[in-house]
């Protein structure tokens, strides 16, 4: 049920791969305040199906999920998985607001691998451009550069980030969210969500590995900005199975000696075959981070500081060790509770849902922080 009352609060809702999470928050004294929170467990394919029949399973879910959490608000925000969504940064000279329209659509074009027609562009400009408009006031002085994009630091460009979505599953999206009463505020990337509640006002260069179910979302973060992502079809469900029949043992026992054992053997053939088992899937997200590192390092950036862990396969055992051994760098779990006020006696269930509830939690505090 419903842990406090509310009179403004915003529901934040992780519609994930094989789970969908809802968390409501609202603002006490500038800090997020836990409302209330729920879960279940359900595939949500609904990114790469459009089948009315899922839709309706998911919508009855929601609807289940927020009834029996008590949830007091229809404001929701939601989060388009990573994978589905289309990023990039693109450096861009001095120019004005209505040109800035003309060369995003035409840079779109270069990395966007579907008709623009068919897509829904998104863009922000970063810290390294200004306008030259000032406290809502025209600058006289300036005035043949109105509501110009200036690069500031001595740049000759800025930088914007440029993200594109489907138009079909922002669609399926609103629809669901409609079918469910609950009122759309806003849709934006897990990258964002993600960064918000495990990372906040830290600016350091940061890795995020969200690695959920189906799939394991690498994301790196410099100055509170998803400048990098990078999505794989390998999560914890790969994990299990790979268990499964390498045992020949159901998914349901499989899932336990991946939880008891994690990869306290790898490295270590002595140890039998269940460890060898989970370290060779866990080698291919390696390389998969490895190839982001490469990738984020050839550009010059700042170095990258420590990796933050989400998900519900990030308790892995020994599974942070075994990372910042073969990454050498500072690995840890996220704890995206850590900005939110809540009873100290719900501490050892959060804590335990803390890294599946990063995206949701992330996206119900845009509104409130």
């Amino acid at each position: 049920m419903a842990l406090f009352s509310s009179k403004k609060s915003y529901i934040g809702i992780d519609l994930g791969t094989s789970s969908i999470k809802v968390v409501e928050l609202e603002s006490e004294k500038g800090k997020p305040k836990l409302i209330t929170y729920g879960f279940a467990e359900q595939s949500t394919d609904i990114v790469k199906s459009d089948s009315q029949e899922v839709q309706k399973e998911v919508v009855a879910t929601l609807k289940a999920i927020m009834s029996k959490a008590k949830v007091t608000t229809p404001k929701a925000i939601a989060a388009l998985p990573s994978f589905a969504v289309f990023s990039s940064i693109i450096s861009l000279p001095a120019m004005s607001k209505k040109d800035l329209v003309a060369a995003v659509r035409w840079e779109a074009k270069k990395f966007v691998p579907m008709p623009l027609e068919e897509m829904i562009l998104d863009w922000k400009v970063l810290d390294g451009g200004k306008s030259e408009e000032k406290d809502g006031k025209k600058d006289k002085k300036k005035e043949k550069k109105e509501n110009a994009i200036q690069p500031t630091g001595g740049s000759k460009n800025f930088k914007v980030l440029l993200t594109a979505a489907p138009k079909t599953l922002v669609k399926r999206y609103v629809d669901i969210f409609k079918q469910a009463n609950l009122q759309l505020v806003s849709l934006e990337t897990e990258s964002f969500a993600l960064e918000r509640s495990l990372i906040g006002n830290d600016r350091s260069a940061t890795m995020i590995v969200d690695i959920g179910a189906i799939a394991c979302d690498i994301s790196v973060i410099v100055d509170g900005v998803p400048i990098l992502n990078r999505s794989v079809d390998i999560g914890g469900n790969t994990i299990t199975k790979a268990i499964a029949n390498s045992l020949n043992v159901n998914l349901e026992r499989a899932e336990q000696f991946k939880r008891d054992f994690g990869i306290s053997g790898a490295g270590d053939s002595s140890q039998g075959q269940i460890p060898r088992t989970i370290e060779f899937i866990v080698s291919s997200i390696v390389n998969e981070i490895k190839f982001v590192l490469n990738l984020y390092q050839n550009q010059g950036e700042k170095p990258i500081e420590k990796v933050v862990l989400a998900g519900g396969s990030s308790f892995l055992p020994n599974l942070t060790k075994y990372l910042e051994k073969v990454l050498n760098i500072k690995v840890f779990i996220g704890d995206p509770w850590a900005r939110v006020v809540y009873p100290i006696d719900l501490k050892p269930v959060l804590q335990e849902l803390g890294p599946r509830f990063a995206v949701s939690i992330g996206l119900a505090m845009r509104e409130i922080i």
